[in-house]
């Protein structure tokens, strides 16, 4: 039987490390990933220094690290997924929205998750034995049940090969919240953008993918606060998803019509 609370430990353990990584190491070499994507040494240090611990403390469960891929023994069943920093764009710039996002993983549930913003002082846990918390006190998502009332977070607009048209979704879709919402943000971090949905500070967030070391750790973390998971199609989402809404229940219907549309690409 897993113990999910000594996990959520060790997870606390590990991204402790990171973020005293984020804070103290100096940004270093630049690597270009791709069209307007990079890392820098700071990405690498933390996935390498967390790789290293959770070997030790938990040399049974394989590990994904955004960076430099799998390892470790996968007989378990069980997988850590980490994203060193969440906004490596923002890290790079100075704009202190930046995430360290450690997600446990079985099949395509997430059973525990810690998201610390090393810049903002904030540490946000799940899992479901114990809930949501943030820096130890239980939070909990919106009560909106109007979208005119929300402030929403979308993902950011792709990059690289396709990206045009990839665009023509996600741009109508900002077209139609900005007609028809409070406000409209675009955080640079997905895992900043699910963390602030289960506590509340927004009322919906919205991504056109599903990357996993992107969202592992605010999929569990998010619903344990009470907020909606979906896919952008409306289905629940899951690991293979194709893309991550955190919304509060009550706009979750109107929030869905949007997308659909955006999609149609109807205005």
């Amino acid at each position: 039987m897993t113990d999910l609370s000594k996990l959520l430990s060790v997870a606390n353990e590990a991204v402790e490390i990171g973020r005293k990584a984020a804070l103290n190491q100096d940004l270093g070499e630049i690597t270009s990933k791709g069209d307007r994507d990079m890392a820098s040494e700071v990405d690498f240090a933390i996935e390498q220094a967390i790789r290293s611990h959770l070997a030790k403390a938990t040399p049974e469960i394989e590990f994904l690290g955004e960076e430099e891929g799998r390892s470790g023994n996968n007989s378990g069943g069980l997988l850590w997924v980490l994203d060193p920093i969440d906004g490596t764009a923002n890290f790079i710039h100075g704009i202190p929205l930046v995430a360290i996002s450690l997600g446990l993983v079985a099949g395509e549930s997430s059973l525990a998750g810690v998201i610390d913003m090393p810049f903002l002082n904030r540490r946000y846990a799940a899992s479901p034995e114990g809930g949501a918390s943030c820096n130890g006190r239980p939070i909990h998502g919106s009560t909106c049940s109007q979208l005119k009332d929300a402030i929403i977070a979308i993902g950011d607009y792709a990059v690289g090969e396709g990206a045009e048209e990839r665009n023509v979704s996600r741009l109508a879709l900002t077209s139609l919240l900005a007609a028809q919402i409070q406000r409209v943000r675009m955080l640079g971090t997905a895992a900043t953008d699910l963390a602030w949905v289960a506590e509340g500070t927004l009322d919906a967030s919205i991504m056109f993918n599903n990357k996993s070391w992107d969202t592992s750790a605010g999929v569990i973390i998010a619903p344990e606060a009470g907020v909606q998971l979906l896919d952008v199609d409306g289905t629940q989402h899951t690991f293979n998803s194709r893309g991550t809404v955190a919304v509060a229940a009550p706009i979750a219907g109107d929030l869905l019509d949007l997308i659909a549309r955006s999609e149609r690409g109807h205005s």
